[in-house]
C-alpha cells in the first residue's frame, strides 16, 4: 500500500472542460473503471505473449516486453480478441506461424481465470465484500448518478457472460438493469462505438448529452468523437484507494481528449456538481 503520507491527487480538469447540465446518459467501462476482479490482467497477457513470440537476433527481452505491452495497452477497452489479432500479426511478421486469434484468446482466459479464481470464490462465499473489488467510491457515485435521474450503461471489452456474472457479484447490476454489454463470439457484432450509437439512437439524444467514465483509450475516444464528455479514470488498480493517478493511463487518456482525470471516485460529488452545475 502507498504510505498514508502521500496525499490523494485532486481532480485534474483540462482546458476543454466545461459544465454540461443537459447530460442524460452515462456510459461506464467495467474493468479498471468499476471492477478490480481482473486487476493485473496485463501480467497474464504479456508473459504469455513473450513465451509464444519468436524473438529477433539481438533483441533484448526488455525491448520485446515493451513492444508487446504497448500493443496491449493501446487496444485496452476494445474486445480481447483485438489484442490477440495484433499478437498473431506480430508472430507472422517475425517469420512464425501464428495460431488462430481465438486460440490465443481462450488460452489467455484460461490463465487469467486461474489468477482470479480465488477472488471470485471469496466474493461468492462472502469472505470478501463487493467493495473490496470496486474502484474506491464506485457505489456512492452510481447511487448519486441514479438519484439525479441519469440512465446508466455498462460496456466492456470482456466477454458479456463474464461481465454480467461479475457485475452481479459486485452488486452493481441494479444500476444498469438491461443495459450491460460485453464482447461476443462474433466480435464484429459488438463495439463500444456501437453501444454509444445505440444509446443516442434509441433515446433520440445528441452526443453532447452523453457522459463516459473509462480507463481505456476506446471509450474516451468514442465518446469524444460523438461530442460527449469523457472522464478518464486513471485508477491505480494495484493500490485501490491510494488516491494516486496511474501516470501511464493519465498520459494516454489525455492524449485522446479526456475532459478531466481522476484517480478514483473519492471526489465524485464535487465532480458531478461541476459537470452538472447542480
Amino acid at each position: 500500500m502507498h504510505s498514508a503520507s502521500v496525499a490523494p491527487q485532486p481532480i485534474e480538469y483540462t482546458a476543454a472542460f466545461a459544465p454540461r447540465p443537459s447530460l442524460t446518459h452515462v456510459l461506464f467501462d467495467f474493468d479498471g473503471t468499476l471492477s478490480l476482479i481482473r486487476e493485473g490482467w496485463p501480467n497474464v497477457m504479456v508473459p504469455m505473449f513473450l513465451e509464444m513470440i519468436p524473438s529477433r537476433a539481438g533483441e533484448t527481452e526488455e525491448r520485446l516486453r515493451q513492444l508487446l505491452t504497448d500493443d496491449i495497452l493501446r487496444l485496452n477497452g476494445k474486445q480481447t480478441i483485438y489484442q490477440m489479432i495484433q499478437f498473431a500479426e506480430r508472430v507472422q511478421e517475425r517469420g512464425g506461424t501464428p495460431k488462430e486469434p481465438l486460440w490465443y484468446k481462450h488460452e489467455y482466459l484460461r490463465r487469467l481465470n486461474e489468477r482470479i479464481q480465488d477472488r471470485l470464490g471469496d466474493l461468492k462465499s462472502g469472505r470478501k465484500k463487493p467493495g473490496d473489488f470496486l474502484v474506491h467510491g464506485s457505489r456512492p457515485l452510481l447511487e448519486s448518478l441514479r438519484a439525479r435521474g441519469l440512465t446508466l450503461y455498462l460496456a466492456s471489452g470482456t466477454d458479456e457472460v463474464f461481465v454480467k456474472q461479475e457485475a452481479d457479484l459486485l452488486q452493481v447490476t441494479e444500476f444498469f438493469g438491461p443495459h450491460i454489454y460485453g464482447a461476443k463470439d462474433d466480435y464484429k457484432a459488438f463495439s463500444k462505438a456501437m453501444i454509444i450509437d445505440k444509446i443516442l439512437r434509441d433515446h433520440g439524444v445528441p452526443g453532447a448529452q452523453l457522459l463516459a467514465f473509462g480507463d481505456g483509450y476506446v471509450e474516451i475516444q468514442n465518446t469524444k468523437q460523438v461530442g460527449g464528455m469523457a472522464i478518464a479514470v486513471a485508477s491505480d488498480e494495484a493500490h485501490n484507494g491510494s488516491g494516486q493517478v496511474d501516470p501511464w493511463k493519465r498520459e494516454r487518456l489525455l492524449g485522446v481528449g479526456a475532459d478531466a482525470v481522476i484517480p478514483d471516485y473519492r471526489d465524485a460529488e464535487s465532480l458531478l456538481g461541476r459537470i452538472l452545475n447542480r
